[in-house]
């Protein structure tokens, strides 16, 4: 019987008409504001989150040196597989796709859940970080709706012994993410879904959600290869793809996102090789994904998008989309939807997926804080009225170059400024580049943020802000140093320069709250207005886009 065999009950078209006529209003309206439905951790989440809490959470401190690497140094699998096996090792009662990969996880990962939702699949979607509560972090079911508190309150209960009993068995050495990865999956096999969307941590090799075996595993996604946790991940772009490949499995598909450099394509292809895996490549040269261009649906934004994938060697695929209606905005997502599809194409031969529900699943994607606009009635919660307000959780040099391209094809004519705070184990003079090699905003306010609710990884706004003075610098660009409070002369003097944006310099200074930086922002961008539109962009971590969207549910 193949996997999906037990849906045959939604694969009939008018069954799932019918769903998708009951459910689509709702998601329609309401997919996009179900995270936020998390906003506040609920008391009956109280003792599990204090649980947690108790723990290593690395996420707080920051990785260790060669934590994420196949070595000594590396974190202890054998250790988590101990604790998989005293909970009765719930992994290997449903299938699984794995992705890991140093950017675009996340939105490969809910891509292709919504594509398995819409088919009709009860499925189980784990990913990281939340930006609200850790029951974002679990989706399940058909609808992929957070985790109930209540469902999650009532296992901690029933496995806490086994939980206390592991953590003393390991000397207390078991981490936040390992009991949190480790209730996931107990979850998914207590819900009996058909298949569980699993986001790696960090790497793969020694990642703790790496506890599924071959026969478990029905494809391995590797997003992309950067230099995010570089240290952890063994000093180089070789050790890091070689960290992710890890989750290759023997004789299982992987889907390879890209595009990579060839020589870290060889090292992923070789060990698929070695693994006797078939390789699927989002980025061959037979796939074609293109962006028509930028419309608005009651406000909101979209891509209009042409996906074209034809796959030949080890496997073969097809799908031709038209018009794909995207609101997830940036080639870069269009890049990670390509990617889901091709995962999803991989599956059919093990259960259906249907054109159509790859379309209304790429189309029905959504994460808050990935170029996410505000509304007009958000801005005006922050006294902003009639302003635009992107936030994006970008933090390394790729994401700000995928953020400074999706600016200039939403808002290629905009004035720009920007809100950023950032982690300390950032690149922050290389993330400035980005954004300063190409349209230069016309101001940067640097504030801080809680890092996981903590000050520990928080870079200081006076730190962030030499790093963006050596960046530009470095380019040879001229800047303007003001502080907030205290420049009233300054934009006075602004008022009266040349409208040509060109003649003024590049504000840079430290700002207070995200609130406030914003409201001066959008007051240099006034007085050097031209006629053109401002955009005020706050980025940098999704920590600081966590803050931002928090205020609103207050």
């Amino acid at each position: 019987m193949k996997l999906f065999g037990v849906l045959s009950r939604c694969r009939n078209f008018t069954i799932r008409e019918t769903l998708m006529s009951v459910t689509g209003g709702v998601q329609k309206l309401g997919f996009q504001r179900r995270f936020s439905n998390c906003s506040n951790e609920e008391p009956e989440l109280k003792e599990f989150t204090n649980y947690l809490d108790n723990l290593k959470n690395y996420e707080k401190s920051g990785v260790p040196k060669g934590a994420g690497t196949d070595s000594d140094d590396g974190f202890d699998m054998g250790r988590m597989n101990r604790l998989m096996e005293r909970l009765g090792n719930p992994q290997s009662k449903f299938k699984a796709v794995h992705i890991a990969g140093t950017k675009g996880k996340g939105s490969t990962a809910l891509f292709l859940s919504n594509i398995l939702w819409q088919e009709g699949y009860s499925v189980g979607c784990y990913t990281s970080p939340h930006l609200w509560s850790v029951r974002e972090r679990i989706l399940l079911g058909r609808k992929g709706d957070p985790v109930s508190a209540k469902a999650l309150n009532c296992l901690f209960l029933r496995v806490k012994n086994i939980l206390d009993q592991s953590i003393e068995m390991e000397n207390g050495s078991i981490s936040h993410f390992e009991v949190l990865t480790a209730v996931a999956f107990t979850l998914f096999a207590q819900e009996n879904v058909d298949i569980a969307v699993v986001e790696a941590g960090l790497g793969g090799a020694r990642d703790a959600t790496n506890v599924f075996s071959s026969s478990e595993l029905m494809a391995s996604v590797i997003t992309t290869i950067g230099e995010e946790h570089l240290a952890a991940l063994g000093g180089s772009l070789e050790s890091i793809a070689i960290a992710k490949s890890g989750i290759i499995k023997h004789a299982c598909p992987v889907v390879l996102g890209g595009p990579f450099k060839p020589h870290i394509e060889c090292i992923l292809r070789d060990k698929a090789s070695s693994m006797s895996s078939p390789v699927v490549s989002a980025s061959a040269p037979g796939n074609r994904s293109t962006i028509k261009g930028v419309k608005r649906n009651d406000g909101k934004p979209y891509q209009s998008c042409d996906i074209h994938i034809q796959v030949e060697k080890d496997l073969r695929l097809f799908i031709e989309l038209s018009d794909v209606r995207m609101c997830m905005l940036g080639s870069h997502q269009l890049q990670n939807a390509v990617t889901a599809t091709c995962a999803a194409l991989c599956l059919r031969d093990q259960g259906e997926v249907s054109d159509e529900s790859i379309r209304v699943g790429l189309e029905r994607t959504y994460l808050p804080g990935r170029s996410q606009f505000l509304t007009s009635g958000e801005a005006e919660a922050f006294e902003l009225p009639g302003v635009t307000i992107l936030v994006d959780g970008a933090h390394t040099k790729e994401s700000a170059r995928s953020l400074a391209d999706t600016i200039q094809l939403t808002h290629p004519d905009a004035q720009l400024a920007l809100v950023v705070a950032m982690a300390n184990d950032k690149d922050h003079v290389a993330f400035a580049k980005e954004f300063l090699s190409g349209r230069k905003p016309e101001a940067v306010f640097f504030t801080e943020v809680s890092i996981a609710g903590e000050r520990s990884r928080m870079t200081s706004a006076s730190l962030l802000k030499d790093a963006w003075v050596q960046a530009a610098t470095k380019l040879g660009i001229s800047f303007s140093d003001i502080r907030i409070g205290g420049d009233e002369k300054f934009l006075t003097e602004q008022s009266g320069c040349s409208s040509v944006v060109g003649k003024h310099k590049p504000v840079l200074a430290i700002g207070g709250s995200v609130e406030e930086s914003m409201k001066v922002a959008n007051e240099i961008l006034r007085v050097r207005s031209d006629g053109r539109p401002s955009l005020i962009v706050v980025t940098g971590s999704l920590h600081i886009v966590s803050s931002l969207l928090a205020s609103l549910q207050r």
